[in-house]
């Protein structure tokens, strides 16, 4: 009966498709218009719109389950935030305009591969959403979402068919609640916004050295001794289940070993490998007690989370701990094993036994990649797309996380052109390439806060949902960064504080009620990439996380927009609005130092900013004079030329742990004069 349901769904979304005109229709490998992120498999726009007012009205119709009537009540309740419309009590009552037909369940417990396609056919005087399933009907809501515009006349969104379906089906978000505690309520939100973006993973990762955040009730030293007072009750574990189900998201979570596990020695010591475990970062695997006891929790676990899939981590293990115990060495030595590489592949194998004794599938970090690996083991590759391809080669299920770290301050633009079947996976076989499941992007919080992590989540995971759901052929990085501008000012009626922690932390740090000229020097500078921000700052579990590189988003819009008019003046492709914005920026610029001097004195947050305003009053008159030269054709002395691109590779350079992101645009427009 399933299979017939979807056969109709199929032949009706198709035959939908083909009767539409006039129209425009938009194929995955083209570009849309449309203000939609994940950019649909299908688009065909049609002409006109359908108003959004207090008449608007929403039905469910078909197959009916209470987490339909939720979603339902969540669709309506974003679009008043939106529009300010109170939507959420009427729109049920009103006659429905809005027809939500559901043709039958999803798997009780969510699975990677499930449908999630749905048919969104939007009129001028009604509106269609058809699914074979709830994953669909949540799918295509986000996606009615997106369209809402605001107009001249009223709320609506344009006339449009939409055909969509995912092509991975393992799109995740990792949050690390190990280096840091996350409180719940910061959870919610962001899984509010991965429903928003099509997302369908939350990876929760609960320990590490520093934490154990979670309760166990068979282990309860764990989190009494090892978590600081911070750790999630089952209760609230259960909560967090049940509102991803809501959303469409599977929580697969990660418990991390047979290293960074040092916070689990602090109420079991013997469990650790180091002769002294207070300062051992990996667990003994020799002992039969420790199985014993990995047996026990493990199964608590997995009965805890419904997922099929446990990740256990193996990660970054320092086998040395191993190799100079001799006691671990004797045993080693009696059952052939030759290094400590050899001994981790013994561990990762029993855990596996373990975890499967529980019916679950195990997840690990690419490092538990070995020779006697189990072939049912998932692997998440985190050291470089090479070991994906190497795991689908050998015959094993594969998720990407490399080029996703979005902890690492990187581009919206690199994650968005990382793709799981990109480098290397030219190689595979069809059979092959179809065991890359997908990707996840990661949050680690070593140096995030509860407090700014939303802005380091968001809105560039928008732009690696894409990736994992879109069609590869979208390539288009403009077209990226103009949807993603819109997607980010949407996710804040979902809650997500991105676009407001920046202002908060500016006026706490300033002591000021409006410091704006702090703005102008925060919109053009950039957190350090990679991990050259901790090798510039000290970061340990209590640093304050209160200073300028904290508060700023990881990629600065202001001057990355500045950079694509730089390189159309320099190649002489400008136009007169273009040379406009460029005068005004840099004169603000300019003149912005003399207002924020006197600012960040009265601060010891702000003191450490006063030569990188310096240095961007210097960048932007370089950059003023530079303008009058191409645009009046001057010829520029040599010399002075050299000494200017010199001082603008000098200002590029970090200091007080940021990156000032205007001179290289001002090098491309130095570059670009003419010298006598």
């Amino acid at each position: 009966m399933k299979k017939a349901r979807l056969a109709v769904f199929i032949v009706f979304s198709l035959l939908a498709l083909s009767l539409l005109s006039p129209a425009r229709i938009v194929r995955a490998q083209g570009t849309s218009s449309l203000p939609i992120m994940p950019l649909p498999a299908h688009v065909v726009e049609g002409e006109g719109e359908f108003p959004i007012d207090g008449n608007f009205g929403i039905a469910l119709k078909g197959y009916k389950e209470p987490r339909l009537e939720r979603a339902r009540q969540r669709f309506l309740d974003t679009l008043s935030r939106e529009t300010g419309i109170p939507l959420w009590r009427q729109a049920i009552h009103n006659p429905p305009h809005f027809i939500v037909q559901t043709a039958g369940p999803s798997a009780a417990v969510q699975q990677p591969g499930e449908d999630e396609s749905y048919h969104l056919e939007i009129s001028t005087t009604d509106v269609q959403l058809t699914a074979p399933n709830p994953l669909g009907v949540l799918r295509g809501l986000q996606t009615f979402l997106q369209l809402v515009r605001i107009t001249p006349n009223n709320f609506s969104v344009p006339v449009v068919t939409i055909d969509d379906k995912s092509r991975f089906p393992w799109r995740g978000l990792l949050i690390d609640s190990g280096h840091r505690f996350v409180p719940i309520p910061v959870i919610k939100r962001n899984l509010d916004g991965m429903e928003a973006v099509k997302l369908n993973v939350f990876h929760w990762r609960f320990a590490d050295d520093q934490g154990f955040h979670i309760e166990s009730k068979k282990f309860p030293l764990l989190q009494e001794k090892g978590s600081g007072g911070f750790y999630y009750s089952q209760d609230e574990v259960r909560q967090i289940v049940e509102y991803a189900r809501d959303r469409g998201l599977r929580v697969v979570p990660e418990f991390d070993m047979p290293c960074h596990t040092a916070s689990w020695f602090v109420g079991y010591p013997e469990l650790a490998s180091g002769q002294d475990p207070s300062h051992s970062s990996a667990i003994d695997p020799t002992r039969e007690s420790t199985y014993t006891l990995l047996t026990g929790f493990i199964g608590e676990m997995a009965a805890l989370f419904p997922d099929s899939y446990f990740h256990t981590g193996g990660d970054e293990c320092d086998v040395k701990e191993w190799e100079g115990n001799p006691r671990i060495q004797e045993f080693m030595r009696a059952h052939a094993i030759k290094d400590g590489v050899a001994l981790q592949v013994l561990f990762t194998g029993k855990v596996q036994k373990i975890v499967a004794g529980r019916k679950k599938i195990m997840v690990g970090w690419d490092e538990v990649l070995q020779p006697d690996t189990p072939k049912d083991v998932v692997i998440q590759s985190w050291r470089g797309p090479e070991s994906l391809v190497e795991a689908a080669r050998r015959g094993y299920r594969g998720v990407l996380s490399s080029g996703y770290y979005i902890d690492l301050n990187q581009s919206a633009a690199e994650h968005y052109l990382v793709d799981p079947l990109g480098a290397g996976t030219a190689t595979l076989t069809a059979d092959q390439k179809a065991l890359v499941l997908g990707g996840e992007a990661t949050m680690w919080t070593d140096i995030v806060s509860h407090e700014n992590i939303d802005n380091r989540v968001w809105p560039r995971t928008a732009a690696i949902a894409e990736r994992l759901w879109s069609s590869q052929e979208i390539q288009d990085v403009d077209a990226m960064y103009q949807r993603l501008a819109i997607i980010s000012q949407k996710l804040g009626y979902y809650g997500l504080r991105h676009r407001l922690i920046t202002q908060e932390m500016l006026e706490r740090m300033s002591g000021e009620l409006d410091p704006a000229p702090l703005r102008v020097l925060a919109d053009v500078v950039q957190p350090p990439r990679l991990y050259q921000r901790q090798e510039l700052r000290t970061f340990t579990d209590v640093t304050p996380l209160n200073r300028l590189d904290d508060a700023v988003p990881p990629e600065s819009d202001t001057a990355r927009e500045f950079n694509e008019i730089a390189k159309r003046i320099a190649s002489g492709k400008a136009t007169p609005m273009d040379w406009q914005q460029a005068r005004q920026w840099l004169t603000l610029w300019r003149d912005n130092d003399a207002k924020l001097q006197p600012l960040l004195r009265r601060s010891f947050l702000t003191q450490d900013l006063a030569p990188v305003s310096k240095n961007l009053a210097q960048v932007a008159q370089i950059g003023l004079q530079t303008l009058d030269d191409l645009h009046e054709n001057r010829l520029v002395k040599a010399e002075l030329r050299q000494q200017n691109i010199e001082f603008l590779k000098s200002s590029a350079k970090p200091q007080a742990v940021l990156l000032l992101m205007v001179p290289h645009s001002v090098e491309l427009l130095v570059e670009a004069t003419r010298t006598q």
